[in-house]
């Protein structure tokens, strides 16, 4: 019994490790996209990723069950991920130290108003075609 606990303690803190470093990650995509360095078609998929990443509001709502959950698991990692491959490792340096100052001074992550506008938007897109769609 005190084992299953035990394992269950280990994954609660490898998870909570996991989503600091990908905190930290999305800062330091924010500070890449502003980076002059960062190549033109880096720089839009971070506007995007970081956008929705910041949004105050989900795409999937969390309370949908098992999807409102998978944006988080998969949309923004995998994002993160590829954008850390494609930026250039200078401006990962310059990146991560900046957030770190950021994350260091306690300051709040930054709020992107741009990706609620846009999942607003898509939302209000979507309820739009369901409502023609039931009405024809």
């Amino acid at each position: 019994m005190s084992l299953l606990i035990f394992q269950k303690l280990f994954f609660m803190q490898r998870l909570k490790i996991w989503a600091r470093a990908l905190k930290r990650d999305v800062m330091t995509l924010w500070f890449a996209l502003k980076h002059p360095d960062t190549p033109w078609y880096a720089r839009a998929f971070a506007a995007v990723i970081t956008a929705y990443a910041l949004s105050p509001i989900d795409l999937i709502p969390d309370f949908i069950p098992i999807l409102g959950y998978l944006d988080d698991l998969i949309i923004v990692p995998f994002g993160v991920w590829l954008l850390l491959k494609i930026v250039p490792e200078h401006v990962l340096t310059d990146s991560r130290a900046e957030s770190d100052r950021w994350l260091l001074e306690r300051k709040e992550k930054p709020q992107s108003y741009v990706g609620l506008v846009i999942i607003l938007g898509l939302w209000g897109v979507a309820g739009w075609a369901m409502l023609r769609w039931f009405v024809q």
